[in-house]
């Protein structure tokens, strides 16, 4: 049938589409308290502009097609966050620290699970220019604000680090084949896989790889990284890190997961995820990606979070709505036409029943405009006749 949708792809009805946009603009208005400033970057764009930084992670996410004006492949967006750097780098071209947020739909030639949507509706916040850990405490902490405003806070926020594993990529002098498998191995946490994998390593190495999966929980996870795993100066770092970031954030659900390397090729810092009870995976994802900058012309320090408003709508409680006001058609009527307009000035929902209308579908109405001695006023909808 010609009518149906693709799959994994679906239409947002009255009530989903009205969460999705209250969940919206309490979020964006939430970014802008905290000095971030929307940006809305195109739907599509140049293939590799699009790509550019990102490690070639999103190539297979990507739906691509011929311009017929130029010839030349584009791209339509399967990630705002490249597209929101390009930004930053290229066309505001500001000295100092720079917040961006930003909201819209992208679109995915794969869901990223059996119950996703191949069309998120991408919403997240970004600061340029801070190299510091107080950049990417900031965004942390808006991020866990953020699933508390929406009515979805986070159960858990896992902390990671991506140095770790490339200074023993680096340091085992792994070559790109095998440091992919063990990449893909360590995110599936596939021990014996793993095992097998890392069987020709040199030590310390092998053991510190082996011992990744292990190396989640609470704030002992750290002190049990520090013990297991060789005294590099960039694993060092990144452990120090980490443990800042825990005595800076102390109220939040923190815990870590070093075997948690999503992005890997994207993310050159402390990476992050929030998950709620309701829900398998992560509900928000983040890290810090200096290096995308570069590509456009202009490194610049960058950290953020997305997450997909579609999936913290179905999450949320659903708002308790008031009902609406039913109104005779107006038609030349000016006393009355003046009472909908000032109701509808106060943030009413005032539905004009049309002539010859007596069934009118649409926004429940538990009140309606009545004539009483010359004046509209607002009365109960009698049910019962």
């Amino acid at each position: 049938m010609n009518w149906l949708l693709p799959e994994h792809i679906a239409d947002a009805l009255p009530a989903e589409a009205a969460q999705i946009e209250r969940l919206r603009r309490r979020l964006l208005d939430l970014f802008r308290v905290h000095g971030y400033e929307l940006v809305m970057p195109p739907l599509l764009e140049h293939l590799d502009s699009l790509l550019t930084g990102s490690g070639q992670d999103l190539k297979l996410r990507t739906f691509k097609l011929v311009d017929q004006l130029s010839g030349r492949t584009l791209g339509v967006r399967a990630d705002m966050t490249p597209q929101v750097a390009r930004i930053d780098a290229h066309l505001l071209n500001r000295q100092g620290v720079t917040r961006l947020c930003y909201c819209d739909s992208v679109l995915h030639t794969l869901p990223a699970s059996l119950t996703a949507t191949r069309e998120p509706i991408q919403l997240g916040a970004e600061l340029y220019g801070h190299a510091g850990l107080a950049a990417d405490r900031e965004v942390i902490r808006l991020m866990a604000d953020a699933l508390a405003a929406a009515g979805t806070p986070a159960a858990r926020i896992d902390l990671g680090h991506v140095g770790v594993f490339r200074a023993l990529a680096d340091a085992a002098g792994l070559d790109g084949e095998l440091e992919e498998v063990l990449l893909q191995l360590l995110q599936a946490k596939d021990v014996a896989s793993l095992r097998e994998c890392c069987g020709g390593l040199d030590q310390p190495f092998r053991s510190a790889l082996l011992g990744l999966p292990d190396l989640y929980g609470g704030v002992e996870t750290l002190a049990a990284a520090a013990r297991v795993l060789p005294e590099l100066p960039a694993i060092s770092a990144a452990l120090d890190s980490l443990r800042a970031l825990q005595a800076a954030l102390p109220d939040l659900p923190l815990s870590f997961d070093l075997a948690d390397l999503r992005g890997y090729h994207y993310h050159n810092g402390v990476v992050f995820a929030a998950y709620h009870l309701a829900f398998s995976s992560a509900i928000a994802l983040g890290g810090r990606y200096d290096g995308v900058g570069k590509a456009f012309g202009r490194e610049r320090p960058a950290t953020g979070f997305s997450m997909d408003l579609r999936e913290l709508a179905r999450l949320a409680e659903r708002a308790e709505q008031t009902g609406a006001i039913m109104a005779p058609h107006a038609a030349a009527d000016g006393r009355l036409s003046e009472a909908i307009a000032a109701l509808r000035a106060r943030g009413e929902v005032v539905v004009e029943r049309l002539p010859g209308d007596t069934n009118s579908d649409g926004p429940a109405c538990d009140r309606q405009l009545a004539e009483r001695g010359g004046q509209w006023v607002i009365a109960a909808i009698n049910r019962n006749g």
